[in-house]
């Protein structure tokens, strides 16, 4: 099978089948904000401002890296860039492997003549610097997205299920970290799904990272997605022993914070509402990432993409105003958010 048409079917899986995890969640109903009766704030002033990595923002949240590398995925990309220009959210794509290798398929992760202004992050996987590729072909992803920054993403457990899957995962961080020493922009990594713990973002850290996506568990799980892709009956069965793997989302974000405190954090990893989002932030993430739950509404219409992305604001500003956070930062540091008993 082709680049393109994997990508089409990934597209294709994520919207018809249940590609969710199953037996473990988010982590983020197990944390509620206490109401505050008299929270002191207009409304109408509630800022959602922030910077990340120096870059401006009108919001904390970012479309996470999702596709790229057929016709359908461009389109999807192109509609995914308007909407995040238009609303100041940031925006990844998905890998941008099959344009380096491929030139035909570059226009597919071309979204910055649709987002001039917004923080743009170009993907490959960190397995790939195990497969011939170097600080050369990152540079050539950065440029083909036209981006700001690059993230190097960990999916070792569906590369064990995918059947095109690279699984030498060896030596990675001394890969990452020639190429967090020579590329001139912030290097950063992210997982897929089943989260990054305290104690490998701190290695990462030590190496150079910039910034870590936790990408944690409770969304879509890749070996769910691989399953299906998989005609091999021995491999599809073994992709069900994983339906619950991974670290939830919120502890991830906990865990992350606390190991290392001067690294940009993005919490993502079945994020679907905007108190979601909220309760990512005041965990300790710098974005919140939305994934899946955008791709059905970026594959529909333009209309019906705006509407959630404006639903998710109007919730993080309204669970803001419910515990009297008038900003981010007040947000990030409020007593508010408890952990259930």
């Amino acid at each position: 099978m082709s680049t393109s048409e994997r990508k089409t079917e990934h597209i294709r899986l994520c919207m018809e089948e249940q590609v969710n995890g199953e037996g473990v969640s988010t982590g983020f109903a197990k944390y509620v904000f206490r109401h505050n009766a008299l929270p002191e704030l207009n409304f109408d002033e509630i800022s959602l401002k922030t910077t990340f990595l120096g870059a401006s923002l009108r919001t904390p949240l970012l479309i996470s890296s999702m596709t790229g590398g057929s016709e359908l995925a461009g389109r999807i990309n192109d509609r995914l860039a308007e909407a995040a220009e238009r609303r100041g959210w940031a925006m990844g794509v998905g890998s941008v492997r099959a344009a380096v290798e491929r030139d035909e398929l570059a226009d597919t992760f071309a979204v910055r003549r649709k987002a001039p202004s917004i923080p743009i992050i170009a993907n490959l996987g960190a397995v790939q610097l195990n497969y011939g590729f170097g600080v050369d072909d990152c540079k050539r992803a950065v440029d083909i997205v036209d981006a700001d920054m690059l993230v190097l993403h960990l999916n070792s457990l569906q590369e064990v299920f995918q059947p095109e899957g690279n699984t030498a995962f060896y030596d990675l961080l001394h890969q990452i970290e020639k190429v967090c020493r020579e590329l001139p922009l912030p290097v950063g990594v992210k997982e897929v799904g089943w989260g990054i713990d305290g104690v490998t973002a701190k290695r990462l850290r030590e190496v150079g990272v910039a910034f870590i996506d936790v990408a944690g568990a409770g969304g879509t799980s890749w070996s769910q997605v691989e399953k299906f892709r998989s005609t091999d009956v021995v491999r599809r069965a073994a992709a069900e022993a994983f339906a619950d793997w991974g670290i939830p989302t919120a502890e991830c974000i906990r865990e992350v914070r606390a190991a290392v405190s001067d690294a940009a954090l993005i919490g993502s990893g079945g994020l679907n509402t905007g108190v979601d989002a909220a309760k990512a932030l005041a965990l300790g993430a710098d974005l919140a990432g939305f994934g899946r739950a955008l791709l059905a509404p970026a594959v529909h219409s333009e209309e019906q993409l705006d509407a959630l992305l404006e639903r998710v604001e109007l919730e993080l500003r309204t669970a803001m105003f419910g515990i009297g956070a008038g900003s981010l930062p007040e947000l990030r540091n409020t007593p508010r958010l408890v952990r259930r008993e």
